[in-house]
């Protein structure tokens, strides 16, 4: 290999090999069989990661919708099997629904979404309304200052999300950095009770989740084109009709993803609430440790979180669908 050959990246030498590779395949019997089939390289490529999600999503969810539809038992595992042979010929099926009619008819389940999508849902509208100007900003920015604004949105992801959260309990107890900034200050006379309140659980998730909600919606800010700014001025419009008229619709995309980003995965947090929440807060990812761990109650906790999923990902699938035939629309 030559000097200018060793200073190639690492990235495109493996970028020109599977090119190669491809290449091969693509002019052998077997790419020959492939294309048949309707597969080309970019489609074999596109199938390895997404072979790669289906397996560590799609068995573990499986897994746990068989345990949501056993028994509980005390034994190892805690739970019965779904699948057992009667005897030597006769194989039996013994599906449970009664974990699913549980979630019903107890309250404190029920309760616990409703809070849990409560707080996501204040969490999603803080994030955005401190998440948009901050991206705005981010984009119209100087491309030289560009870059650094971005490093300082992404930085909290290089410190572990456990010591961020552990970081704030020092910031909001009753002898932490604020209240002793208060006291001295002579602002107050006795300390303000910060954490293990829901406040407190606000201030962990959207200091958490800020930057999913400040990328995505960065990134669809500065591929705007500016000569439609332009054009509206030159039309009369004031800056605020500008950006109410041009700039918003334009970015809700951005919107969407970056809510999406920050719900779901609000919906179903666990450290923040128990670090930082009151002990009796009612959470679905508390009452899903509690079924599993303390409890042993397997099947329940595998229909809260089926449960769960469905409740998810059901609404997103029917707003991508009615956004794809909306964007199907309007390229007619």
């Amino acid at each position: 290999m030559t000097a200018s050959g060793s200073a190639v990246p690492l990235g495109q030498r493996i970028s020109v090999w599977l090119e190669h590779a491809l290449g091969a395949v693509a002019h052998s019997t077997v790419g020959t069989r492939l294309k048949r089939w309707g597969l080309t390289g970019k489609a074999l490529v596109a199938s390895i990661p997404f072979f790669w999600l289906m397996l560590f999503f799609l068995v573990p969810f499986v897994i746990v919708l068989k345990i949501s539809f056993s028994d509980a038992q005390i034994a190892m595992p805690p739970y019965q099997p779904v699948v057992s042979w009667a005897s030597e010929r006769v194989l039996q099926i013994k599906l449970n629904f009664a974990n699913y009619a549980f979630l019903i008819e107890d309250n404190l389940y029920w309760k616990a979404y409703l809070n849990s999508i409560w707080v996501a849902a204040v969490s999603t509208l803080l994030c955005l309304l401190i998440g948009y100007p901050m991206a705005y900003a981010i984009a119209r920015s100087n491309p030289a200052t560009r870059n650094v604004l971005l490093l300082l949105v992404i930085l909290p992801f290089w410190t572990s999300f456990l010591l961020r959260v552990y970081a704030w309990i020092g910031i909001l107890k009753n002898n932490g950095l604020i209240n002793n900034t208060l006291m001295s200050l002579g602002l107050i006379d006795q300390p303000i009770q910060m954490l293990q309140t829901d406040f407190a659980v606000y201030v962990g998730i959207v200091y958490s989740y800020l930057p999913f909600m400040i990328l995505p919606l960065y990134a669809n800010l500065e591929k705007m084109d500016l000569t439609l700014l332009e054009a509206a001025a030159d039309l009369g419009c004031r800056p605020w009709e500008s950006f109410l008229k041009v700039t918003l619709p334009l970015s809700l995309p951005g919107v969407i993803a970056g809510c999406l980003l920050v719900f779901i995965p609000a919906v179903g947090e666990f450290v923040i609430p128990a670090l930082l929440g009151d002990p009796g807060m009612l959470m679905i990812g508390k009452v899903l440790w509690t079924e599993f761990f303390n409890n042993r109650d397997w099947p329940v906790a595998s229909a809260v979180a089926i449960a769960l999923l469905l409740f998810l990902v059901i609404p997103i699938m029917f707003f991508q669908r009615a956004q794809d035939a909306g964007s199907a629309e309007a390229r007619r």
